[in-house]
């Protein structure tokens, strides 16, 4: 699925990133706690999570994530925004909850991709 598909589905706005809007991906992770993020699996995912910190940008770009959504109306601060347009990582924020967020990508065809076991 195309980033900018997700911006149109979770009717989204773009907080940095918007010369990266064609790229692809694959598989949604959807979570708060970044321990959890990384037992997913590096399939070019979008990270959905109403958390706003530092961490978030590290995490995903621990796990070569091309694109974070903030639910529920969340908007991080300056400098994750920076961290993230430094990191080439698409921002988004979108006012739906984080499961209402990931079922609407799921019922349109973005899966949940694998997890890591062991």
């Amino acid at each position: 699925m195309k980033i900018s598909e997700i911006v149109k589905l979770l009717d989204a706005q773009v907080l940095c990133g918007e010369d990266q809007l064609e790229g692809e991906v694959k598989s949604a992770c959807g979570c708060d706690m970044m321990s959890d993020v990384l037992a997913f699996v590096k399939e070019q995912a979008v990270l959905l999570t109403g958390l706003c910190n530092p961490q978030v940008v590290r995490t995903a770009q621990m796990m070569d994530m091309r694109c974070i959504v903030f639910v529920r109306g969340k908007r991080p601060p300056a400098e994750v925004v920076e961290l993230a347009r430094k990191a080439e990582i698409v921002l988004l924020a979108t006012e739906e909850r984080l499961y209402v967020a990931c079922g609407i990508l799921y019922t349109n065809g973005l899966s949940g991709g694998s997890v890591l076991h062991g």
